[in-house]
């Protein structure tokens, strides 16, 4: 519940701070802070990743929370009657991404802490299930008031947060299982030493890789497709007959695309993970990266508003069949004597993705829309070329399953 609250508040701004940056400045200096700001979450996860283990779960998401609170109510000092400040709104989105950075690594950890491997994977569905509803629900209310009423769907970030900081605060317990003789050691060293046996898996490095490409496809809605269709579509009104008609911009647009794909996972996650279950993954996984880079091609030039639905519900389909088979296989290949290194190690591909999103949005001007379309056709082409690359290298231990069966 406190991450789904916590995903609601977050979702009716930040998908949409790349258009604030770039109306409050401009197209490459937007691209430039957003990509700051994703070095600094990553950078932020891995540590916040190594300190969960030493000083425990609850702790850190109790201190992550009340720094949200606290860098919310400075984003709504600087967008308030009192002061207009870009600077210190986008320094208070830098404090956001550190406290992310604290709760996302100790969240998942607790979430393992609690769940047996008979229940594991029924409570990721849950928690894939409750993300993407927590999306919608903050997208499309952000989407309607983000460019209109800014100053309050910030008071009610504020609200909110010191509401999930109080549920993090009463309802959870500890889950870590200290021991006798745990180091305590915060320094960089350390974390350097904690990750160095993943990195050399050349297996598990190219399946990253090719991770980290279909995740710079993805995170284009909040980056150049969201820009792209704010400065393009800024009134566009759609006529009912006699039941009137409706004025929608690139924003509320942007926002009901991503309802219908959020619906789509919602509705379709359960029967499609069932449908692909014993069936040979490779193919669906293939197919899935096809599907999803190809619609988000069209997203990126299209201004057709059906052209846009359709090609939205089809990145969904590819969504639907990538993610679960994409997921089984990760759990096939990783080293399970060191599944929690590994685990964590694979969030890299989200906050690549984000990186390598953000820097295509300083290129776009150069490339125009039809070239970033051929680009995110060519990152599905690339995802599945280094995965299959990576299943074709000789594994470093058996696996129990076949990735093929």
């Amino acid at each position: 519940m406190i991450q789904f609250l916590s995903k609601v508040v977050g979702s009716m701004v930040f998908p949409f701070m790349a258009v604030y940056l770039t109306k409050e400045l401009n197209s490459g200096i937007a691209g430039i802070l957003v990509t700051v700001n994703v070095i600094v979450q990553f950078a932020a996860g891995i540590y916040g990743g190594h300190l969960t283990d030493i000083f425990g779960r609850k702790q850190l998401m109790v201190l992550g929370e009340w720094l949200k609170t606290a860098a919310y109510l400075g984003m709504l000092l600087a967008n308030s009657a009192l002061l207009h400040s870009v600077w210190l709104t986008f320094l208070m989105m830098l404090t956001v991404s550190v406290a992310q950075g604290m709760i996302n690594p100790a969240a998942d950890a607790m979430l393992i802490d609690v769940s047996t491997p008979e229940n594991r994977a029924f409570m990721y569905s849950i928690s894939y299930w409750a993300n993407n509803l927590s999306v919608l629900i903050g997208v499309m209310v952000g989407g309607w008031f983000f460019q209109t009423h800014l100053f309050y769907l910030l008071a009610a970030l504020v609200l909110l947060s010191l509401f999930t900081t109080g549920l993090t605060i009463k309802m959870l317990s500890e889950t870590m299982t200290k021991t006798t003789h745990q180091e305590k050691n915060v320094g960089l060293t350390a974390v350097f030493k904690n990750y160095q046996t993943v990195v050399i898996d050349r297996r598990f490095l190219l399946f990253t890789l090719a991770g980290i490409a279909i995740m710079t496809v993805e995170f284009q809605r909040n980056n150049y497709v969201s820009v792209r269709l704010a400065e393009e579509l800024q009134q566009m009104v759609l006529h009912f007959g006699s039941l009137g008609s409706i004025t929608l911009d690139g924003v509320k647009i942007l926002s009901l695309l991503t309802a219908v794909n959020t619906i789509m996972i919602v509705l379709f996650t359960a029967p499609v993970a069932s449908w692909v279950s014993g069936r040979s993954q490779k193919p669906i996984m293939y197919t899935g990266f096809i599907l999803f880079s190809f619609g988000y091609a069209v997203t990126a030039f299209s201004n057709q508003l059906l052209v846009l639905f359709i090609a939205t519900i089809v990145f969904s389909l590819g969504e639907l069949f990538y993610v679960p088979t994409r997921q089984t296989i990760l759990a096939e290949i990783i080293d399970n004597s060191k599944r929690g290194a590994y685990v964590a190690f694979n969030g890299i591909i989200f906050q690549a993705g984000k990186i390598l999103a953000s820097l295509s949005l300083m290129i776009s001007p150069a490339i125009g829309k039809y070239g970033m379309a051929a680009l995110l056709i060519s990152l599905g082409i690339v995802s599945i070329i280094l995965t299959n690359s990576s299943l074709a290298v000789q594994p470093n231990q058996p696996q129990e399953t076949s990735i093929d069966n």
